[in-house]
């Protein structure tokens, strides 16, 4: 008899520098076990920061993700000349302009389940997106609920 399941797996993802990263390998090793059992059901990724993002885009041609991050920073500049742009410029130039990114972007993705595996579309990737420089250490709460065989 089919039932339902839904749990919560925090996990902090490895450093990454500043720009956009492929992470769907780092996500379905960090959560194979509980994926496993669902026939049909939801993953949420919420990550628990301010500065950085998670999205669904292109993984197969890495240009897409430089082309993004250098896009990302004509779109949002940073204050490198201290013109005083930004009121919040107490840690840095980057601070405020990666703020804004996540915003724009986005803290949480939702991704299909189906039999124990992320429904992703053929070109799919789940990305994290660090708009800080330096490396910094980013934690993930992973929703799993659904329908279990």
């Amino acid at each position: 008899m089919p039932g339902a399941t839904y749990t919560q797996h925090p996990f902090t993802l490895p450093s990454y520098p500043r720009g956009s990263h492929l992470i769907t390998s780092d996500i379905t090793s960090q959560l194979s076990e509980p994926l496993k059992g669902v026939k049909a059901g939801l993953l949420h990724l919420f990550l628990q920061h301010t500065s950085c993002a998670l999205s669904l885009n292109e993984n197969w041609d890495s240009d897409v993700r430089k082309d993004m991050s250098d896009s990302l920073d004509k779109i949002v500049v940073e204050d490198k000349a201290g013109k005083g742009i930004y009121r919040h410029d107490a840690e840095g130039s980057d601070d405020m302009p990666a703020h804004i990114k996540s915003s724009l972007i986005g803290a949480s993705v939702s991704i299909p389940i189906t039999n124990g595996k992320l429904a992703l579309g053929t070109w799919q990737g789940i990305w994290f997106l660090e708009f800080r420089d330096g490396k910094h250490k980013r934690k993930i709460l992973a929703t799993v609920q659904g329908e279990t065989a």
